[in-house]
């Protein structure tokens, strides 16, 4: 006997709502779904009419979904926005570069302006880079904390009044389960908000926070809208996805469990005593940070110095680390100097017809002889009789020790000059102009706000 819609439209049911349970016709779903994210965005104030809204935009259901609904509620209820999409390309092989091209899709089937920007151009690294120095265990990390920061400047590049995300009610409900088991109460606080960002940064909406994932699924299933279903190759070994195999299983035995997991994280009360840090701008990049130097200046500081774990685990490890790492670059830098001084000794030697004041050949046992024609010293006349192509190579070798060691030649010249010994050279690590590694990839000094 065929189940009739709930709402008594008289039409045969076609699916019975996880979120409710209610059994409805599609066009009654289609109605009740699009009517609670009005809902939400009225309720929370999310946009204001003639607003810029950057939708993140991955190719994936939720965000296929959001702007497609966020298009339809536009000129339905008339807003008044301006809705473009903004996504992030981390360089993942064999996932990110198929999911774009839904993007592209999308971009054309919505008639909605796209921008793109890559984790190579911002900060010269890929993902597939990344785990190729990391490993699988902790690559999500760099992922979720490059990916916040490239949203935020790709808003900005879009000068948009807030960026809306896909996030759904599963997503925020394993992200306070995540901080719970984590204890992370800063993070908790701020996880079930629906509108997040402090003064002076582009804010961040959730349309879909009280949406559950099955519905979009279902929505987009009956809407047949173009979407990218392949998860993350590297997703498997993340930490969300124990929190989200805990999630499910707690929905088969009480379906309400993910509303009420948003509604405990909404309602908890942290005491007066605990501290939380305070958001600012990273002195750095000068973006939205909790430290003086913001977690993607530190992570990509790592990865430029070899150093790819920096930012992984207490701050005590990566103290340890940097103090190791400054002393092998000090090691390193006595020791370049010491063989450039003395190249450089040889080649002023080898082209000086006056004197020479090196010494070097004294080591070796040669005697200073008196020249008959010369009235200047020189080491047995050695240094007269090496040749223009000697001169050229031991030149050669001057440069190619200035480029191992990352020398700046001006500071060189400079402390050749300088009549202080105890200048230091400084050591330049260049990055890509207008890049994010340009101002966190210097070696000479790193003061981190731990």
């Amino acid at each position: 006997m065929p189940v009739i819609c709930r709402t008594g439209c008289g039409k045969k049911a076609v699916l019975k709502r996880p979120k409710t349970g209610d059994a409805l016709c599609k066009e009654c779903f289609y109605r009740a779904f699009e009517t609670e994210i009005h809902y939400t965005i009225t309720k929370g104030n999310l946009f204001k009419r003639g607003d810029s809204v950057a939708i993140g935009a991955s190719g994936g259901k939720d965000s296929t979904v959001l702007a497609y609904v966020l298009k339809l509620l536009n000129q339905q209820y008339d807003y008044g926005l301006n809705l473009m999409l903004l996504s992030i390309d981390e360089g993942i092989t064999g996932y990110r570069d198929d999911s774009l091209e839904t993007v592209k899709q999308n971009r054309d089937d919505y008639e909605m302006q796209l921008k793109i920007l890559s984790y190579k151009d911002l900060y010269g690294w890929t993902m597939d880079e990344i785990v190729a120095q990391i490993g699988r265990k902790n690559n999500c990390t760099f992922c979720g904390v490059f990916r916040r920061q490239a949203l935020d400047r790709g808003a900005a590049m879009l000068n948009v009044k807030c960026i809306a995300t896909g996030h759904n009610a599963d997503d925020i409900a394993e992200t306070v389960l995540m901080n719970v088991l984590r204890g992370d109460i800063a993070r908790l606080k701020r996880c079930t908000a629906i509108s997040t960002g402090s003064e002076g940064t582009i804010p961040r909406v959730k349309p879909l926070k009280y949406t559950y994932e099955k519905e979009i699924v279902m929505y987009a299933h009956y809407k047949k809208l173009i979407y990218f279903s392949t998860e993350c190759v590297f997703a498997p070994n993340a930490y969300r996805g124990h929190a989200r195999a805990l999630l499910k299983d707690m929905e088969k035995i009480r379906p309400s469990c993910i509303m009420d997991i948003i509604y405990s994280g909404e309602t908890m009360a942290v005491k007066e005593e605990v501290s939380l840090p305070t958001l600012r701008n990273c002195v750095r990049c000068k973006f939205v940070s909790s430290q003086e130097i913001c977690k993607a200046c530190v992570l990509l500081e790592g990865l430029n110095k070899g150093l790819p774990k920096l930012g992984i685990g207490k701050s005590s490890k990566a103290k340890r680390m940097l103090a190791e790492y400054n002393s092998k670059q000090q090691t390193l830098l006595e020791n370049g100097k010491q063989e450039l001084d003395n190249n450089i000794a040889i080649n002023n030697c080898s082209s000086n017809s006056k004197s020479c004041n090196s010494g070097l050949y004294s080591n070796e046992n040669i005697e200073l002889k008196e020249s008959v024609g010369n009235k200047s010293k020189c080491c047995s006349g050695k240094c007269n009789n090496l040749n223009n192509k000697e001169n050229v190579t031991s030149s050669k070798k001057i440069n190619s020790l200035l480029k191992q060691y990352r020398i700046n030649e001006k500071v060189l010249n400079s402390n050749h000059t300088s009549s202080n010994d105890n200048n230091e050279v400084d050591l330049l690590l260049t990055g890509q102009e207008g890049s994010c590694s340009e101002t966190c990839g210097k070696i000479s000094s790193l003061h981190l706000g731990f």
